[in-house]
């Protein structure tokens, strides 16, 4: 099969990607790998690198850089939406609460997709908002698997805690009572890419004189299932 392109230095450039693909890579390496010869293989790594779609390691070999991964995410993104309404829609009926999908962008959660329960007294997010990542169960499952860097300083403002954190990790679901809004409760699960990063939360919210003090207890096993229905879907590649 003939995997030119007719673009020559693209050709390369993939090649030398793709060279990358199994781990790290000396120059020498990526020369054996690719055939190229070694000043267009160095040349065309440190080109790759100012664009971050190359990086290195700690002892000085290429690897894959991290906007591939950046990309990959916007990519997972897209199908993540495209399996949101169906899943968040039959959330909504299971629980009989609003049911939301969140997304971290720097020190925000952005709702990117929601499905309202109908009538009578809810909690109605606008797909597009804003909130906190200081509170709330949403913000506790798309902080609670991040590095221990990040995560401690998302916690210098949060109002829930280390200990709380590490509870979500072990059962897999977080709960929330009147953290982002007083009277409000909320439970969330995490979605996950297909290397196991999670890359959204899934959530239930609504007044506490339903949710009670302990929401987890009434819809956890409804929102785990929706984050693991979002997460095959991501896997499937829909």
């Amino acid at each position: 099969m003939d995997n030119s392109s007719g673009v020559g230095v693209l050709d390369k450039a993939a090649l030398v990607l793709a060279a990358l693909e199994p781990g790290p890579a000396t120059l020498a390496g990526l020369v054996a790998a690719t055939g190229l010869a070694r000043p267009t293989a160095h040349r065309l790594a440190v080109a790759l690198e100012h664009h971050r779609l190359v990086a290195r390691d700690m002892q000085g070999r290429f690897i894959l850089g991290p906007r591939l991964g950046e990309l990959a995410s916007a990519a997972g993104e897209d199908r993540l939406l495209a399996a949101a309404g169906p899943v968040l829609a039959r959330l909504r009926d299971i629980t009989g609460e609003s049911a939301q999908l969140f997304r971290r962008q720097g020190e925000h959660r952005v709702c990117v997709a929601a499905a309202d329960r109908p009538t009578g007294l809810r909690d109605s997010i606008p797909v597009g908002s804003q909130l906190t990542m200081t509170g709330g169960s949403a913000a506790q499952v798309l902080l609670s698997w991040e590095d221990p860097e990040r995560m401690n300083k998302g916690l210098l403002k949060a109002t829930f805690s280390a200990a709380e954190l590490a509870a979500v990790r072990r059962r897999g679901w977080a709960q929330s009572v009147g953290e982002r809004e007083s009277g409000v409760g909320s439970v969330s699960a995490p979605v996950r890419s297909p290397s196991g990063k999670v890359v959204a939360a899934v959530s239930v919210s609504g007044p506490l004189e339903r949710l009670t003090r302990q929401p987890g207890r009434m819809h956890a096993p409804a929102v785990v299932a929706a984050g693991e229905r979002l997460s095959q879907s991501l896997r499937r590649g829909l």
